[in-house]
């Protein structure tokens, strides 16, 4: 290959054609003599360190998960929930099963993903997943049993959903009586377990879809926008027209309403 011959765009198409570049084709680039030669392969070092970053990023996120399958552990179920802060609407748990190969770089605490790359990860993760379930808990229910039961019932409403027994659960900071599986609650997990990072992404993609639906039955309080979450906006509309059937009563800012 005779990179002075080849014009920037037939180096870059030959580029984007390699499922990797190597060092020596690195290093023609940076001493080929024009400009543009030189930046594709910064770009191209930009990219392998995003690449390679993402790598260790996974590497440490299935720490948890490699260890469990040393023991012993094959079928993990990890489970989050998302809705436990917010004034209206209800509080979703999910319960995510991986299977020990895969593979989606990027994935995180879903709070810390965009809205977009969420939705696309929820795809990859339902279509792929070995398992998936999904437990809702109502803002009445959440009324009558207390946020923390209602967060630890829409957890094992979601174990049941998913369909499986599973060897072992890793969840996100909880622990739940009468489970008959080994539990791993983890501080912090949806950051620091793929397992439950992937409950975490599910949890949310579908509570946000709830609130936008609800968003079209209460277009005064912006559900599309605020999740039910107290801002400004929502708390103005509470004021202004009062409590719909999906807020939290016994919840401050909402008893003000009451």
């Amino acid at each position: 290959m005779n990179l002075a011959e080849m014009s920037i765009k037939e180096i870059r198409d030959q580029i984007e054609k390699m499922d990797e570049v190597s060092k020596d084709f690195l290093q023609w680039l940076h001493e080929d003599k024009r400009k543009g030669v030189n930046e594709l392969a910064r770009q191209v070092e930009q990219a392998q360190e995003r690449k390679a970053k993402l790598a260790r990023q996974w590497e440490e996120m299935t720490t948890f998960e490699r260890a469990l399958r040393a023991e012993g552990y094959i079928h993990l179920l990890g489970i989050d929930e998302v809705g436990r802060g917010p004034l209206a609407g209800p509080v979703v748990a999910a319960a995510v099963s991986l299977p020990a190969d895969f593979y989606l770089p990027g994935l995180n605490d879903s709070k810390k993903l965009p809205a977009a790359t969420r939705e696309a990860f929820c795809e990859v993760i339902k279509s792929q997943a070995l398992a998936v379930g999904v437990g809702i808990v109502s803002a009445d229910r959440i009324d009558e049993i207390n946020i923390l039961e209602a967060t630890k019932e829409a957890m094992k409403l979601a174990i049941k959903q998913a369909g499986i027994i599973p060897d072992a659960c890793l969840i996100d900071a909880v622990q739940l009586k009468d489970l008959p599986y080994k539990q791993l609650p983890i501080i912090g997990g949806d950051g620091k377990s793929v397992s439950i990072a992937a409950a975490s992404v599910v949890a949310k993609v579908t509570r946000d879809k709830m609130m936008s639906e609800y968003a079209k039955e209460y277009p005064q309080y912006s559900f599309e926008k605020n999740a039910g979450y107290g801002t400004a906006e929502h708390l103005s509309a509470l004021e202004r027209y009062g409590m719909t059937p999906i807020h939290r009563r016994s919840f401050t800012g909402v008893k003000a309403q009451a």
